[in-house]
């Protein structure tokens, strides 16, 4: 027999254990986003009409590629998060929730990957 009150079982768990912090990374990756988007969004207006060798030298510069990169990862990160969170509030089946959270992690990291190696490739290698 347990002398505990169901409160007392409780403490510790639910959203205040890791929510927090989920939440505050979540803020953070929006917020490192903002000014990458803009950047990425001005970068294909300028580029508009420009063949692979105007964009080969423009990726090729030291800024842009450091900015693509970390874009691809703000990216791919802020996605990861809050498909998680979707799963996690509206996926109930247990076996379910882990499958589908380990593919959104597999996938988001593969397509991150993916994405920063192609950016490397086309900056340096040609």
């Amino acid at each position: 027999m347990e002398m505990r009150s169901p409160l007392g079982r409780v403490r510790g768990l639910g959203s205040t254990k890791s929510g927090t912090q989920h939440w505050v990374a979540e803020r953070v990756g929006a917020i490192a986003l903002v000014p990458l988007s803009l950047w990425f969004i001005y970068s294909v207006v300028a580029l508009n009409g420009a063949d692979y060798v105007t964009f080969k030298l423009w990726l090729g510069e030291h800024g842009n590629a450091v900015l693509m990169i970390s874009f691809v990862v703000a990216l791919f990160y802020h996605a990861k998060m809050g498909l998680e969170v979707v799963v996690e509030d509206y996926v109930h089946h247990e076996t379910a929730k882990v499958t589908t959270l380990f593919i959104i992690r597999f996938a988001t990291f593969l397509s991150g990957l993916s994405c920063i190696l192609a950016t490397l490739r086309v900056a340096f290698i040609g």
